[in-house]
Order: structure tokens, then sequence, then C-alpha cells
């Protein structure tokens, strides 16, 4: 199995024929895995671009497998290193499980995440140890149950009796009665969840060590039903008090599942992916930790949010809903709207405008219109080329009293959610501004 890893937007070089090379016919079964993808886009481009003699990773990171090989992609953040050397990729590797877990709320610690990354595995690997251990852990307190439902026709009676099937069905069959109880089961839809994603796992793994723990909790879980993952039941699973330690668990699997796998019987090239756009993993990250940043301020946060539409037709419909990163309220009030961009943005020395693209600029004038919101951001990843993380930025919006603010958030720090705090402390204390300087965007 021919291993490779790379950063988003580096190359990966493809060897002449030997052993251990990394080889045309290889490069094109990981681009017909991209193509399968549900990010890959038309060919795969969207994970690989092909410059015949080298593939360019884009700006999706995760592991992607195919017959005879596998890459992994990891982000560019800046003060970790590059993933070309060991240490490189152990900070960055511990960065992003740190990313996934608040984004997709694994209950990680930031230390947790980075003692994670130092182990030299890739990022899937390094996940299902992760969920290998925390279910062997789990389950030393017991399998969960739940009482379900059964219908029976037995010898005695059980529970109730069901009256309709007994005089109909089993009519003819007085030595029988038509019982209806509730078993305690195991065999219930979390249950199956974890055999699901064991059974996933197990034909992706490669690190022998997560391969015997697989087939151990293979044969724990040999009474559970085996249901499609795409089957699964999610909405039926039930966790309260009683069984809340199974939520990060269950939370953990629906990660792994999301993986695109492909075989040979629905006729497309075998292989894996578990992947994420960096862009989607950036804005959920953000939103997640602004949450936690701001709970007890009188601030909430609001991701994804959808209330508005751009038009209204002469009938009344509304048209073009429009759909933002995340809003800052107060009570109902939108207080700040903040759009996500995973890209470098320039320092005001190199160019005047930043970088900042011009439909990023109309797209935040709608926004703030829409809304009626007085303050906008597009927040950016620090990188070392500006003096420091925070606003780099702040104008005025022709026509009104509404701001545009640039900012950026240090990923490589731990103090993210200081950083987020400080870029909204204004709203904290009210929104009046005194002898401000703006600049305008020319």
């Amino acid at each position: 199995m021919i291993h490779r890893t790379v950063s988003e937007w580096n190359y990966l070089t493809i060897d002449p024929p030997g052993d251990g090379a990394f080889t045309r016919e290889l490069a094109d079964r990981l681009i017909v895995v991209a193509g399968a993808t549900d990010v890959g886009g038309t060919d795969g481009e969207r994970i690989f671009t092909d410059h015949h003699r080298r593939l360019r990773a884009q700006q999706v990171v995760g592991v992607i497998a195919a017959q005879g090989c596998s890459v992994e992609i990891l982000p560019k953040i800046e003060g970790l290193g590059t993933a070309e050397d060991e240490a490189g990729r152990t900070n960055i590797r511990g960065r992003l499980i740190h990313m996934l877990a608040a984004a997709y709320d694994l209950d990680l610690s930031v230390g947790e995440a980075v003692q994670l990354g130092s182990q030299k595995h890739t990022i899937l690997e390094v996940l299902i140890g992760l969920f290998c251990r925390r279910l062997n852990d789990a389950l030393r307190e017991g399998m969960p149950r739940r009482y379900v439902g059964q219908e029976d026709d037995l010898a005695v009676l059980r529970g109730r009796l069901d009256v309709q099937r007994q005089f109909t069905t089993l009519a003819f069959s007085p030595q029988k009665m038509a019982c209806r109880f509730e078993e305690l089961t195991p065999d219930i839809p979390l249950n199956q969840v974890f055999k699901a994603a064991i059974g996933r796992l197990a034909q992706v793994s490669r690190a022998p060590e997560n391969q015997r723990r697989l087939r151990e909790l293979g044969l724990i879980y040999s009474d559970i039903s085996l249901v499609p993952i795409g089957a699964l039941r999610w909405d039926a699973i039930t966790l309260d008090r009683t069984n809340h330690r199974w939520r990060g668990l269950r939370d953990l699997a629906r990660l792994l599942l999301q993986g695109d796998y492909q075989t040979t019987s629905h006729g497309r090239a075998p292989g894996f992916s578990l992947l994420f756009p960096m862009n989607d993993l950036f804005e959920i990250y953000i939103a997640r930790m602004l949450e936690k940043a701001l709970k007890g301020t009188g601030l909430s946060v609001r991701a994804q949010d959808r209330r508005h539409y751009c038009l209204v037709d002469q009938a009344g419909s509304r048209r073009f809903q429009v759909r933002l990163d995340i809003v800052v309220y107060r009570g109902s009030e939108p207080v700040m709207v903040i759009d996500t961009k995973w890209k470098r943005i320039s320092d005001r020395i190199e160019d005047a405008k930043q970088g900042v693209g011009q439909a990023d600029v109309y797209q935040m004038m709608a926004y703030s219109r829409l809304y009626g919101c007085p303050r906008v951001m597009l927040l950016y990843p620090h990188h070392a080329g500006l003096n420091s993380h925070g606003e780099t930025g702040r104008y005025k919006i022709a026509g009104c009293d509404h701001e545009l603010v640039t900012a950026t958030v240090d990923i490589s720090a731990s103090s993210i959610s200081e950083q987020l705090v400080d870029l909204c402390s204004e709203l904290t204390v009210g929104l009046e501004r005194s002898n401000l300087a703006y600049s305008q965007l020319q």
C-alpha cells in the first residue's frame, strides 16, 4: 500500500514505475475515486487537478484511498510547520483533529487532540483508533439496552393478549396465544450504528492495532442486526441522562460513516474517502467556537441562517434565499453578520484592498441591508505576513452608517475563544463608537 501526505494546494509527484512508487496508474485510480465522491465534482477536480506528471491537491482535507494507494491531505495552517516534515504533520494533524472535534461535537480537549495528532498515522487511522478506544471504554459499563415492543405467538400469555390476531389469524390454533410484550434488548438503533461503523472501518483501516480492535468489537456486536448505512435510524436514537455517555461516540460514528465508500459491485472503482472542504470546516469551527465564547454575554450565535430572501415577485412569492455563515443576535436583533473565508488575506501595505474580493463586498452589503445589521465582518485565517491577528480593516458602507470589518483569527493558537471574544467585544458594551477613522474601499 503506497501512502503519501500532502498539504492543500501542494503537488503530489507522480513517479516512474518501481517499488514504493506513486505511479501514473495509482494516480488515475485516485482520480476515479475522487470523481465518485460527493465533494469531488466532475472528474474529481475539487480534490485533485491532474497536471500529468503530478497531482495538485485542492482545498479539501482528509484521506482518500484507492486500490493500492492512499493520500492524506492536510490543511495549510500558518505557524504549525508543513506536511512535508514529521513535526509539521504532527502539529497540523493535531489542530485538524481539534477543529473536527469542535465542529462535530466530539468532546476532545485541545491537549487530547494534540496528543492524537502526534501518532504516526493518517487522520483517518487516528479517528478510527479514537473510536475503538472510546467504544471499548464505554462497553465496560455495559452495552445500552432498551425495551422494544414485540409480537409473538406463544404457548402461555406474555404481556397483553392481541385480541384481534387471536380470533382471526389464530382462530384455529387455540394452543397458541397472540402476545404483545416488551423485551429488554441491545438490538436498538444506537448499537446498529456502532455495528455499521465497525464493519465499515474494518474495510478501510490498514493499521494493525486498529484492525485488531475492530475484530474484537465485531465479536461483541455479532448479535446486533446489520443495517445498511443508508437505512440507519438516526432519528430513532434516544439519548437522555441515563445514556448521555454515548453521545460523543454517536457523533464520532456519524463522522466516520459520512465517508464515501465505493466497490466494484456498484460499478465504480474500489476506494474510500473521508474528506472535508476547508471552507465548510472553517465556517462550522468558527461558529461552534464563537457560540461557546459568547455564552453568558447575552449574545447568541446562529449558523447557516436562512431567514431572508433577496427578492419578492409581483405575486408576493419570495425568491433567492440567502444563507449566512454566522449571525450574532442580541435577543431577536441581529447585531453582526460574519462570513468566513478560508483564504489568505493581504497586508494593507501590499494591497490597499487586502485581496478582498469585489463579489465578497457586494455579498456583505446585501447581508447588511437584508438584516438591517450595522456591522458585517469578513473573517480569514491569520498568517505570518500580517502584523497581528484581529481586525485588519474597517470600512464605512456608502449610503448608510453600517460598517464592513475585515479580520483574521490565528488557528494555530490555543486562544481561539479569546480572539473571537475580542472581535465581538464592542457588541457586549453596545454599538456606540466615537471618533472612528473610517477608510473607504475604492
